[in-house]
């Protein structure tokens, strides 16, 4: 495994992490067991940056985790996020109808005590703020978030989708150590302002969907996607798009293919040749596609193949929206 700097901290992690939230909540039936080796196989593999969120499965992705993280903290370097919140209780994604945002500092300090009780541990090393709320300054909810810090319970602080200006308010309170937000050759929104604001404060990238929600691999089985799959509601699976995406994947595979790897990989690698202030935290539940994304920190990507994807992306340009339109009101703010 190769590793990156985690901002200005010193901490070391897996040039790719985990992203654990598909275990529970979102992309299909779960299946426990097979979560669980393959969280032992990302150990076992050199995977010490593990991403989790309260809002998963209300919190059974953080209690899943704890089974292999408590008997191992030492080796794994452990995020999780907070401010989503279910009105009838029932988990959902970010953009449904029961679903809302807290960045409350009442919620704050009652989210990281469930977490830690969730999680089983002591301190949260990377905790993030899961969006910026529209209601309340983020002066007031990074302000809260840094009190965690001083009180031990937390580590590092981090946010997710916010704007440039939201993160440069936030870092004068405490310091910003990560930014999360979605970043792939599909989505590019951070590169305009705020890739290049998080570089010269310091911050980490930490792109989620680094592999566009594995569309490179799926968008041919979206039909077969289950009524709780979440992917279903998205643009890029509609029929508007889907053409174009079907199109755009089928080619990518192809120039994948002609360089000996799987699209989603080349979708990884080119995420990685970005800069090595990001480490993108691609989603699975199982070992196979665990080992295939740990093996795209090795391929290397020519200025002709980079060059190669940007034609791609041009002639197929009708990608859609990342999210519905209620999902995307909480994105950039």
């Amino acid at each position: 495994m190769k590793f990156r700097k985690l901002g200005n901290t010193g901490e070391q992690l897996s040039a790719v992490g985990l992203g654990c939230m598909g275990m529970s909540f979102a992309y299909g039936p779960a299946d426990e067991q097979e979560s669980i080796s393959t969280l032992h196989k990302a150990l076992d593999l050199g995977v010490n940056f593990w991403d989790t969120a309260d809002m998963y499965a209300a919190g059974e992705n953080e209690k899943l985790i704890s089974k292999v993280l408590v008997p191992n903290r030492d080796k794994i370097f452990i995020a999780t996020k907070f401010g989503f919140r279910f009105k009838d209780g029932k988990p959902s994604h970010s953009g449904a109808p029961g679903t809302y945002f807290d960045g409350s500092p009442e919620w704050i300090r009652q989210a990281v005590d469930l977490s830690l009780q969730r999680l089983k541990i002591d301190t949260i090393d990377l905790y993030y703020a899961h969006r910026v709320d529209p209601n309340i300054p983020i002066e007031e909810t990074v302000g809260a978030m840094a009190e965690l810090v001083k009180e031990g319970k937390v580590k590092y602080l981090g946010l997710s989708e916010a704007s440039a200006e939201s993160i440069r308010k936030a870092n004068k309170i405490h310091p910003i150590t990560a930014l999360q937000s979605e970043y792939s050759i599909l989505t590019k929104d951070v590169e305009n302002d705020i890739l290049p604001t998080i570089r010269e404060l310091g911050i980490t990238l930490v792109p989620y969907s680094p592999l566009a929600r594995g569309l490179f691999a799926n968008i041919n089985e979206v039909q077969n996607f289950g009524d709780e799959d979440f992917r279903k509601t998205l643009p890029r699976y509609q029929e508007e798009y889907l053409e174009n995406n079907r199109n755009l994947a089928r080619e990518i595979n192809e120039f994948a293919e002609s360089k000996g790897v799987k699209g989603t990989q080349l979708a990884l690698a080119w995420v990685l040749n970005q800069g090595e202030d990001i480490i993108p935290i691609p989603g699975t539940k199982r070992i196979k596609y665990l080992e295939e994304n740990i093996a795209a920190v090795n391929i290397d990507l020519s200025k002709s193949d980079l060059e190669t994807i940007d034609s791609l992306l041009k002639k197929y340009p009708n990608v859609g929206e990342r999210y519905t339109e209620g999902s995307m009101k909480l994105v950039n703010n």
